[in-house]
């Protein structure tokens, strides 16, 4: 089953998220993803909390090359970069990055100059036969470029 690469220009609404989680599990036929869903999920989650409701955003996923899929999503607040923040027990929000951090191999922001884009890398089995994200996790850890 081929799947990557994937490009889907949208706008960051609280309606777009279950939607690209649902577009994704097409696109992915039966392939269990539950990570790669995770990440989607948190990054736009992030623009809307904190860019605002309608940003343009651009979700790209691909292979590596090195057995990882590549999650970007780019949007046009390149000065507004995220931070790791430890939420307190009974919070409501204030997770997306920790999720983010422990479920992705890296991750990271590239800023442009009209641009940023959040990225994270997530382990595949085989890209282009469907995904696995369970096999064989590294040590998770923070890296920007």
């Amino acid at each position: 089953m081929t799947v990557l690469p994937f490009t889907v220009e949208l706008l960051a609404v609280p309606e777009a998220v279950p939607e690209m989680r649902r577009v994704l599990r097409r696109r992915l036929g039966e392939a269990d993803v539950p990570d790669l869903l995770l990440c989607v999920s948190e990054l736009l989650t992030n623009v809307i909390v904190h860019l605002g409701v309608g940003a343009p955003v651009t979700l790209h996923i691909s292979g590596t090359g090195s057995g990882r899929v590549r999650v970007e999503l780019s949007d046009p607040a390149p000065g507004v970069w995220p931070a790791m923040r430890f939420a307190a027990g009974d919070a409501e929000s204030g997770r997306g990055l920790v999720l983010l951090d422990a479920f992705a191999l890296r991750w990271g922001v590239e800023q442009g100059p009209y641009v940023k884009t959040v990225w994270c890398e997530l382990r595949a089995s085989g890209v282009g036969e469907g995904l696995d994200v369970r096999r064989g996790r590294e040590r998770p850890s923070l890296q920007r470029r």
